[in-house]
């Protein structure tokens, strides 16, 4: 079986603004990257746009209402510092978290191994009732649940390798212990959360703290001794991912030194447990990158190794 790859035109469509680091050039240089005759394998389908129901799986129906009456007809409104949205965010959005549910849907029917969601805005960093760090809705955490609700998984597990901690899934899956949630990154940084000590209800949040200027040798053994023991132990049903690339070492925004191949290297041992635990059923969605060419050259290194299913 082949990958999938979900993407979708109306992703590019959300504009924070200009110099703003989460910009549509980002879904342009993934897409650019994976238009490349070494991929042509995939997949490819478009998601469809969640319903309100859908988002309100992990977010409040007052606070799903909320965000998306907040899109403007024109020009940008902030939602926090960090979080705007243009005209085009509302569906954008929606197609982001339906196509985490799409992947999902296709991998569970046996179309495809494994996905990867190639959507923005991103989603981690989004708490049940609170928008954070140019995310709205957590694309991921709602796949997830959408797993459990619509497929009967009983046990799903997240595993989040971008430089920023993923707060919000983590606020979400931390008093449910059938959920769980695996975080390599960079500390101390925003948000601020993600200490080693924050284990959630029953163990299931494995938070693995990288000092600014770690790179492949700090990342496979944090990997290796802690985030991936712990998955084996929790046995998942179903593998989600929360892709993110801005740890590399060309990235603005941190400080870590991941390279290119990590992203392989990654790919490989995450395929590996959930060929052991969950029948190989993996789905991945794009979270930060910011370097254009180091972003393209990731996703190509992990979607690529996705593909040697």
């Amino acid at each position: 079986m082949t990958t999938i790859l979900y993407t979708h035109e109306a992703c590019s469509r959300h504009d924070p603004g200009p110099m703003h680091p989460e910009s549509p050039s980002r879904l342009a240089a993934v897409k650019a990257a994976l238009d490349d005759p070494a991929f042509e394998a995939l997949d490819r389908r478009e998601p469809p746009e969640a319903d309100n129901d859908h988002i309100a799986l992990m977010h409040p129906d007052e606070y799903v209402e909320r965000v998306l009456d907040a899109v403007p007809d024109e020009g940008t409104v902030a939602l926090d510092a960090d979080t705007q949205m243009s005209p085009g965010s509302g569906e954008a959005s929606r197609r982001a978290v339906g196509a985490a549910c799409a992947a999902i849907d296709a991998v569970m029917a046996g179309e495809a191994s494994n996905a990867f969601c190639a959507v923005r805005p991103p989603g981690h960093h989004a708490e049940q009732a609170r928008p954070m760090g140019f995310c709205m809705f957590n694309n991921v955490a709602i796949g997830a649940e959408h797993a459990r609700k619509a497929h009967g998984c009983e046990r799903v597990a997240v595993v989040d390798f971008d430089v920023h901690h993923g707060n919000g899934t983590q606020a979400m899956f931390w008093n449910d212990r059938h959920l769980m949630f695996a975080s390599t990154h960079q500390f101390p940084l925003y948000p601020g959360t993600g200490r080693a000590g924050e284990t959630g209800v029953a163990n299931n949040i494995v938070n693995v703290e990288l000092a600014p200027g770690a790179g492949s040798a700090e990342f496979r053994e944090a990997m290796g001794e802690r985030v991936l023991p712990a998955l084996r132990s929790f046995g998942p049903d179903f593998l989600l991912v929360s892709a993110g690339f801005d740890a590399h070492a060309e990235d603005p925004l941190a400080g870590l030194n991941f390279l290119d191949d990590d992203y392989a290297w990654a790919a490989q041992e995450l395929m590996d447990v959930a060929d052991a635990c969950c029948e190989g059923r993996l789905v991945a969605t794009l979270e930060g990158g910011y370097n254009l060419d180091a972003l393209g050259r990731s996703v190509s290194a992990f979607v690529g190794t996705l593909m040697q299913d």
